[in-house]
């Protein structure tokens, strides 16, 4: 493999990752706890964008059990925006032919 070829490929997966970064802008996923009653909507990079609770979930005497259900709908929602990401980066950038593997 030549110098202006890796180059040329280096600049491919360049554009590549800023699609994938785009991409994954537009795409959204549901983390979930306590049976759905208190869902977190996140983009496909993690960003939290809308939190919503069942109002059986919003007991004043237990605040501590709603914002371990809050913590774990936003961890639920962050990891599937992680598999998202990491798909996305598969479908983008398997078709390059690199001389070394992926780290995804």
């Amino acid at each position: 493999m030549d110098l202006k070829n890796l180059v040329a490929q280096a600049q491919q997966m360049q554009q590549r990752a800023q699609q994938v970064e785009e991409a994954l802008l537009k795409v959204t996923v549901t983390g979930s706890a306590g049976g759905g009653m208190v869902t977190v909507e996140a983009d496909g990079k993690g960003n939290v964008k809308k939190v919503r609770l069942d109002p059986a979930a919003v007991n004043p005497a237990d605040l501590e059990m709603l914002e371990d259900l809050i913590t774990v709908a936003a961890v639920d929602a962050q990891k599937k925006a992680a598999e998202a990401a990491q798909h996305e980066m598969r479908a983008l950038m398997g078709g390059l032919n690199l001389p070394f593997p992926l780290p995804f």
